[in-house]
């Protein structure tokens, strides 16, 4: 897919990393390829003198190890506006399901092309909150679960970046029942960073 470089996009800049086939209405969808979160290069070369307005990573970071997961976050940082803020998503380590814990553990269930076969980490709350802070991010957190596998959900805008992974948007959360849930969080970059 060709990417014109983020000169070349009008009005605010929303990214999406490590879109796969995720599209939503004004937000720029990117692969690895052209935007890799362990490469400051490869966000330099795209960003030139542009910053985003916000950002937006669902079900990537668990692909990471935590050491690059935390490299990643300061390349976000670096190329978000003052104000501006990262979503992110990832599988919860804390949500109280066998057959979703069997999903989404490190290495993944079944073949080489499961997308779980390359997952590094399962996250728990506080440790990916832990990881943007690190950072520099102040952070909110919108949706998790506690230690006890008790789950938490903050209202948030899903115009400021959509996850489908989420309480509102999985199909598989239906008549009161959670299929699939994610940590959701925000992490802010401060007005004057």
């Amino acid at each position: 897919m060709n990417l014109a470089p983020a000169e070349q996009h009008p009005g605010p800049l929303r990214v999406i990393i490590g879109a796969g086939e995720q599209r939503w209405d004004g937000w720029i969808p990117t692969q690895q390829e052209q935007l890799d979160l362990l490469d400051r290069t490869s966000w330099a070369a795209w960003f030139g003198g542009r910053r985003a307005d916000a950002l937006l990573c669902e079900h990537v970071w668990e692909h990471l190890s935590e050491a690059e997961g935390r490299a990643a976050a300061r390349v976000c940082f670096e190329f978000l506006k003052p104000g501006g803020v990262l979503r992110v998503a990832v599988p919860d380590a804390h949500f109280p399901e066998a057959e979703y814990q069997r999903t989404v553990q490190v290495g993944g269930p079944g073949p080489a092309d499961h997308p779980a076969a390359d997952h590094r980490i399962v996250y728990d709350a506080p440790l990916l909150a832990d990881v943007f802070t690190g950072a520099g991010f102040s952070v909110e957190l919108l949706e998790y679960c506690d230690a006890q596998g008790q789950f938490h959900f903050k209202d948030w805008d899903m115009d400021a970046g959509p996850i489908y992974r989420s309480l509102r948007m999985d199909h598989r959360n239906v008549g009161g029942r959670l299929g699939f849930v994610s940590i959701v969080l925000d992490a802010i970059k401060p007005a004057g960073e």
